[in-house]
């Protein structure tokens, strides 16, 4: 059984850009059989608005490929509480907050980031954190 990778943003705007080890390895967790990718709508408004605005045409369409092919979680009231104690108790950013106790709430296997381990969101113990860097 594939695991459910929650992916956050920065691991699918380093597989568009498709650059150096991080690009590299941003396009090995989305290639990978093993893995069944979680997004939320929390990514698609970061990734998709300026893109879409810019009329970027190939960028917004590689999005909506990873996107058809994965599971999404949407918007819930309850996670966006949730998220609201996760910051208060690691320290997170406001959107780190949403994308992690989205992924708390929906009970996946790993965290994929593009993020620094330094990072205060690798301080949730609950949640298998990896970072591409």
């Amino acid at each position: 059984m594939p695991k459910r990778t929650y992916l956050d943003s920065g691991v699918l705007l380093a597989a568009f850009a498709a650059q150096g080890k991080v690009g590299a390895e941003a396009l090995e967790v989305l290639d990978d059989p093993d893995r069944q990718l979680v997004v939320s709508d929390a990514v698609k408004l970061e990734l998709l608005p300026k893109p879409i605005h810019e009329r970027r045409k190939e960028e917004v369409e590689f999005y909506h490929t990873v996107f058809e092919q994965a599971e999404c979680l949407p918007w819930r009231l309850d996670t966006l509480q949730n998220a609201q104690g996760v910051a208060e108790l690691h320290g997170i950013a406001a959107m780190d907050a949403i994308h992690v106790a989205t992924a708390l709430d929906a009970g996946v296997d790993e965290f994929v980031t593009a993020e620094k381990s330094t990072k205060p969101m690798f301080r949730v113990t609950k949640l298998r954190m990896q970072s591409i860097r």
